[in-house]
């Protein structure tokens, strides 16, 4: 799990695999004002963001080190993510970003094994990366792979093969670290209060949920759990029929089983938190409650800014829910911000997050456009400042000794 330099400016990136494409993003994670502390009307809820730790203003050091970049880089089983950011003030400015759909886990639950289209697409995905990481005046870079990595029997070959082609050194981190990392990026958007807390992030082949109390600076955590569920996993193990609406809720219904089973031992370990004489509180990082949160406020397309830090009553994320696993694959194409890319995940995700609500029955949902990157980021970030806080102090002592 530790921090990795950016690829090797020296060596080549390799075949070159697909285009350019991608989402490029230049916004700031800071924390606006909260209108009158209060939540008010929830599809204009308030919203909290996160703010870094400031890097030291280390003399002579600090501002050329401050103009220099981080990035993060997470492979899922459904998605390959990047950022890369800048340091600004107490807060940090995106400079560049990109995401896209790879499905590296798909027909993984059936072979345990990556595919080689799978592999393909990611790889493509990849050099796009590591050009990006080598355009970019990055200081430091931590890239991981999460569930689709643990889980392959050809999860480390593949790792190495990333290394050999792009340059890029991934970490197949553990679920606990992946949880860590989420937690980490996301928490400053809980909703303000003392009641205990649950920070969950639907994946594409796993998915986490952390209870948390609060703590100083980061919540406190107590008591955690992975289930091998993503929306990739789910589809491709609970297979049904689209043909009928009877059908299909018969599929949504056993997906809801399969999970509940899963979350039984946690759901007990947690029940006494769930009677906390202060209001229970529940956060969601993932595509899932950020799609459903977009229909909630019925954007034509989907905003970050207005759904990033969003508060949602729970149970209109159930009646978007059952909504959409009435409806036909088709019809759910042509419903905005869900399309062809989550049109047949959508559902799945849908039955994680009511599976959620059955064992942490908050009355509002948090949605955070964040996560493990963000916690990447946050992590580097204040490593580094830590770490120019100690060379500036040895520095200082070696001025004393002459």
């Amino acid at each position: 799990m530790a921090d990795h330099s950016p690829p090797d400016t020296n060596r080549g990136p390799g075949t070159k695999r697909g285009g350019k494409s991608g989402k490029v993003a230049d916004f700031r994670y800071k924390r606006p004002s909260r209108p009158d502390g209060k939540h008010g009307d929830r599809r204009n809820a308030s919203r909290r963001d996160g703010t870094f730790t400031p890097r030291p203003n280390v003399a002579a050091a600090s501002p050329p080190a401050r103009r220099q970049a981080y990035a993060a880089l997470d492979l899922g089983t459904n998605n390959c993510r990047l950022l890369i950011a800048r340091p600004s003030g107490e807060n940090f400015t995106v400079i560049d970003a990109f995401s896209r759909v790879v499905r590296l886990g798909e027909g993984l639950a059936a072979s345990g094994k990556l595919s080689d289209e799978a592999m393909e697409r990611t790889l493509a995905a990849l050099q796009v990366c590591a050009e990006k990481l080598r355009r970019r005046n990055v200081r430091l870079a931590r890239s991981v792979a999460t569930e689709a990595c643990r889980r392959a029997s050809n999860g480390p070959a593949f790792i190495e093969r990333v290394r050999r082609e792009t340059g890029i050194m991934l970490d197949i981190i553990s679920a606990q670290e992946e949880a860590r990392l989420a937690v980490l990026g996301c928490h400053v958007l809980l909703e303000e209060g003392n009641g205990p807390a649950i920070i969950f992030d639907i994946g594409g082949g796993s998915t986490e949920l952390v209870l948390v109390q609060p703590g100083e600076n980061v919540p406190r955590i107590v008591d955690w759990l992975s289930v091998p569920w993503g929306v990739v996993s789910l589809t491709d193990t609970v297979e049904g029929s689209d043909d009928t609406e009877t059908t299909r809720l018969e599929r949504y219904c056993e997906m809801r089983r399969t999970v509940g089973r899963s979350f039984a031992e946690f759901a007990e370990r947690i029940r006494e938190h769930t009677h906390s004489r202060e209001p229970i509180r529940l956060l969601g990082t993932s595509g899932t409650v950020t799609t459903l949160a977009s229909l909630h406020l019925e954007l034509p397309q989907y905003d970050r800014r207005a759904v990033d830090g969003l508060i949602v009553p729970s149970q209109s994320m159930r009646d978007i829910s059952t909504r959409l696993s009435r409806m036909s694959s088709a019809e759910r194409k042509c419903l905005p911000c869900i399309g062809d890319d989550r049109a047949n995940l959508v559902i799945a995700g849908c039955a994680i997050l009511e599976s959620i609500l059955d064992i942490w029955p908050a009355e509002q949902l948090g949605v955070a456009d964040r996560g493990i990157r963000e916690g990447i980021l946050r992590s580097l970030i204040a490593a580094d400042a830590e770490g120019e806080r100690s060379r500036a102090t040895v520095q200082r002592m070696r001025e004393q000794d002459v």
